[in-house]
């Protein structure tokens, strides 16, 4: 699987995969015209909605009004090295649950692909490409598979 990262002037960068255009930038006071979410605020996006990917359905499975379920995502930095030091979730639904359902919700939304890469980190490998190696295809670093939808394989009596 592999998406693509392209400059398109300033801070903006454009984001390609299968089709679909996101767009980060940073906050005119940052430099940036503000075209779209900084990368941070990407990267904590895809936390919620991918908690929300596996929420859902969840809910919908076992008859549980979800009609105007949110997720808020807050977060801290921390410093040496500056990063994302902190991430506070918060599901919201509209309904009350009972201890058991409220335990089961929870497990579900920590196995979420997103979460579950932040509590095991990922390999990542940083390569340069430069001058006519640059204008090769990209290598896909692995086969193309619906990813969010193989929770429920893993994972059937939830």
């Amino acid at each position: 699987m592999s998406l693509r990262v392209t400059l398109r002037g300033g801070y903006r960068f454009d984001i390609t995969s299968r089709g679909h255009t996101v767009i980060t930038d940073q906050p005119t006071e940052d430099g940036g015209r503000d075209a779209g979410m900084t990368p941070v605020e990407l990267f904590v996006a895809s936390l919620g909605t991918s908690l929300g990917y596996f929420v859902a359905p969840y809910t919908a499975r076992h008859h549980i009004a979800a009609d105007g379920l949110a997720i808020e995502v807050g977060w801290d930095y921390a410093e040496q090295p500056h990063r994302v030091g902190q991430l506070r979730v918060r599901l919201i639904l509209p309904t009350d649950l009972t201890e058991e359902q409220q335990q089961a919700l929870l497990k579900v939304a920590q196995g979420c692909t997103v979460h579950r890469s932040l509590t095991i980190p990922p390999n990542v490998e940083i390569e340069l490409c430069q001058g006519s190696a640059a204008a090769m295809p990209p290598v896909l670093l692995g086969k193309e598979h619906h990813h969010e939808d193989s929770f429920r394989s893993r994972n059937p009596s939830l």
